[in-house]
């Protein structure tokens, strides 16, 4: 990558390989893990290994009346100071230097300023977040707005116990998706995928697989803001999706109105609590009304966190005749299929590289209940 804190900048920590010699050696490390499930290839999705984030995080370091953007050192020596940051898309990357030069000029706003956080979209949406160790007073908010309308973003001030949005606390993402455009609903601070044009390759690639069910309904855990449950809903019947934070539930809503899409129940449930209410363990007012017995599921979608799935969670999609496992974590991928190969067997396998120059490896693969 193009960058003049490559190498030195501790947020890319593989720089000494080409980028398809970096790929080549994710692709091995992940071909190991998962050889003994009986893998016959992996197909490896990868976009620019430039300009690829939407959203990014950098601590302000103050020097005198000076400020700068920081990163920690590739050495872990204290930090470096960053002029560019090439890793992030263009919508970030042309606003990050004047709108710091701007907050330089302004003694109210540098003062104690302590990170700046962005969260952009394809379309050119850009929010920023400025986080201080003060109090954000009216002073603060008259000095901000031109701001936010010379950058044209809107802006979030955080400081302990304390949040001041000036316009909106989201941006909204528009992705072309097999065939039809999907509208998305970013907030501040809920978690969304951070590489728009592999994230579409990740979302399509699960879409081929439910092409290959064809019928039935789709029970999704981890769903998030419903990042690949809203294009997998017009291949199932119904759909009945969990995730355990409020924020994401109440964006998959807004998501699910925005899109016009009617077949998708989301629901505030755990992983641990979805298996409980389908096992009839355990009764949660948040159900009811809803008839579970009403489902048929054909097929399951995950996308846990690092930790991987809970044993109760493998027990419970081990009975469903199609499993969609989309992975931040080889490692515990590994140690779920040693489960799940028990009783479905490995069909696809795919490796998306959301994050260049650095070690981590998303993948996912997709599973078929054997026969008896």
């Amino acid at each position: 990558m193009n960058c003049k804190h490559f190498g030195t900048c501790g947020s890319c920590s593989i720089h000494t390989l080409s980028y398809e010699e970096e790929l080549s050696t994710k692709k091995a490390c992940l071909w190991e893990l998962l050889a003994p499930f009986g893998i016959k290839e992996i197909e490896c999705f990868s976009g620019e290994d430039a300009h690829y984030r939407s959203r990014a995080e950098f601590k302000i370091w103050h020097e005198g009346e000076r400020i700068a953007y920081a990163m920690g050192r590739l050495d872990k020596k204290g930090v470096v100071m960053i002029e560019e940051c090439p890793k992030v898309i263009l919508p970030i990357a042309r606003r990050m230097g004047p709108l710091l030069e701007y907050i330089e000029g302004s003694e109210i706003l540098k003062h104690r300023l302590f990170s700046i956080e962005f969260l952009a979209t394809t379309t050119d949406a850009c929010l920023v977040t400025l986080i201080y160790h003060r109090k954000l007073d009216e002073a603060w908010q008259g000095a901000v707005k031109p701001l936010q309308e010379k950058f044209q973003v809107s802006i979030i001030g955080r400081s302990r116990k304390q949040k001041v949005v000036l316009g909106e606390e989201f941006v909204t993402e528009s992705l072309p998706i097999d065939g039809r455009m999907y509208h998305y609903r970013y907030y501040e601070s809920g978690f969304t995928q951070p590489n728009p044009r592999v994230n579409t390759m990740m979302i399509t690639w699960a879409i081929k697989q439910a092409k290959t069910v064809g019928k039935g309904d789709l029970l999704e855990s981890y769903c998030g803001l419903g990042n690949f449950t809203l294009p997998l809903s017009r291949y199932f019947k119904k759909v009945l999706a969990t995730e355990i934070s409020k924020r994401s539930i109440h964006a998959a809503k807004e998501n699910c109105l925005l899109n016009g899409i009617e077949n998708i129940n989301f629901v505030r449930l755990s992983s641990e609590e979805m298996t409980q209410a389908l096992n009839k363990e355990r009764t949660f007012t948040r159900l009811e009304g809803m008839d579970l017995d009403a489902y048929n599921f054909s097929t399951v979608l995950v996308d846990p966190p690092r930790a991987g799935l809970d044993e109760a969670t493998r027990a419970l999609i081990a009975k469903i005749p199609n499993i969609i496992y989309i992975s931040c974590n080889p490692e515990t991928l590994a140690r779920d299929l040693a489960i799940l190969t028990q009783t479905h067997y490995l069909v696809d396998t795919a490796m998306f590289d959301q994050f260049p120059h650095t070690p981590h490896i998303e993948s996912g693969v997709f599973l078929r209940q054997k026969s008896n």
